[in-house]
């Protein structure tokens, strides 16, 4: 019965869990210290994993990783992160490699939380599935014949930078309107200086709010025609409160003569679908 280490890196918060063969047993988060980089980030993961090995006796055999932007899946490096600075091609994985002393493997968190959402959570024998992640920023990613499809050069899914709005506002990545810019938290929280939890109390905003987001997921709906479109991240947990707008919004949006599912669904994993997808990560790849 193997033992993995999941981890889940966040421009929020960051999250460690120990499975003892599928069952999650240890679970601690902590906020993501901007200020330090990646060098603060993995100084907090090795303390937690001495942690536990001394206080616990939890040594892993292996370790998966969601990371919170954009993973060159091939040589395993970080490319980015467009929310924490100091992290474009840090060596992460040899890190946490040098941290467990057992094979890791990495890829991005939202290509993870699809993966736990697939074989744990709320797309359970729904192939293809998309995953959208609604949280600091916005990502996606889809799973096919159970595996994450990554693209040519490993940046399919990236849903958040789809331009929704063109004459939209400046985002992070340089160009304007961006689904991320119009609709993930940390831009919600500074046009409005409320708070996404807050700002989705009010049915006026929300009805607002699902518009630049129904477009994002008709892109995903025409192209991918998935057979559910799983929503995950801190937003998600408005619940029907969005997802009754949002249905609504998308069913308008929809061409007319498209029959495409517009099955749309919360992560039953709620913040643990990045953890459980790095369980099922390290079960294709370790």
């Amino acid at each position: 019965m193997a033992r993995t280490l999941a981890i889940d890196i966040g421009g929020t918060k960051f999250s460690v869990a120990g499975f003892n063969g599928g069952e999650l047993s240890l679970v601690q988060t902590e906020a993501t210290d901007r200020s330090g980089g990646p060098r603060r980030m993995v100084d907090q993961i090795q303390r937690i994993c001495q942690t536990w090995r001394c206080d616990l006796r939890f040594v892993p055999d292996r370790c998966a990783i969601g990371f919170g932007g954009p993973v060159d899946f091939p040589s395993q490096t970080v490319t980015m992160s467009t929310h924490v600075s100091g992290w474009a091609r840090f060596p992460l994985v040899d890190e946490i490699r040098r941290i467990v002393a057992a094979p890791v493997v990495m890829d991005n968190d939202a290509n993870v939380g699809a993966l736990g959402e697939r074989f744990f959570g709320a797309g359970r024998d729904c192939d293809p599935l998309f995953y959208v992640t609604l949280s600091t920023g916005i990502g996606g990613g889809a799973v096919i014949d159970g595996k994450v499809y990554r693209g040519a050069d490993s940046f399919a899914g990236e849903l958040g930078h789809v331009t929704v709005e063109p004459d939209g506002p400046e985002c992070l990545c340089g160009f304007y309107g961006c689904l991320e810019r119009m609709c993930c938290g940390l831009w919600l929280e500074r046009d409005y200086g409320r708070s996404a939890k807050e700002l989705l109390t009010d049915p006026g905003f929300v009805r607002r709010y699902v518009v630049p987001l129904a477009r994002g997921l008709k892109a995903v709906i025409m192209i991918l025609n998935p057979a559910r479109v799983v929503i995950g991240g801190g937003i998600s947990k408005a619940g029907e409160a969005l997802f009754g707008p949002l249905r609504e919004e998308l069913n308008r949006q929809i061409t007319s003569w498209s029959h495409a599912r517009r099955d749309i669904l919360p992560a039953q994993l709620g913040d643990q679908s990045v953890l459980y997808g790095a369980l099922a990560l390290a079960d294709q790849y370790l």
